[in-house]
């Protein structure tokens, strides 16, 4: 089993920025990749962006390319988005996830390719 904690969500104002985390526990991190997915109310999940087990591979939606980032720090256990030139659209409950198929270079959009998922913190952006 693995467990996902993620951290840092709030209420900015849009252009801000925000710094999501997600600490892993129970598990070899480093065997998982890790990918961001959020659902806003009346909305299905979505994916956001994903990262390769090394940290090498990165994989992001369209509507977030270039504004946020993904990175890990296998060291701590922690998975990060970086948030910035945020939007009202991306108001969101932000949840990550890991998965533990393919090689050391996998990743995934697919949310039936992740195995764990955490309880998810709530983005809130205002106009």
């Amino acid at each position: 089993q693995v467990q996902l904690v993620e951290s840092g969500g709030g209420f900015v104002q849009a252009g801000g920025s925000l710094r999501l985390s997600c600490a892993a526990s129970g598990r070899t991190f480093s065997n998982y990749y890790m990918g961001w997915f959020r659902q806003a109310p009346g909305k299905e999940r979505e994916f956001v962006a994903a990262i390769s087990r090394s940290g090498v591979n990165t994989l992001y939606a369209d509507s977030v390319k270039g504004r946020f980032t993904i990175s890990r720090d296998n060291a701590q256990n922690t998975v990060f988005l970086q948030m910035s030139s945020l939007k009202p659209e991306d108001t969101a409950v932000y949840s990550c996830a890991a998965g533990s198929r393919g090689s050391r270079f996998t990743i995934s959009m697919n949310p039936s390719w992740y195995d764990y998922w955490g309880q998810g913190t709530q983005v809130t952006i205002s106009s």
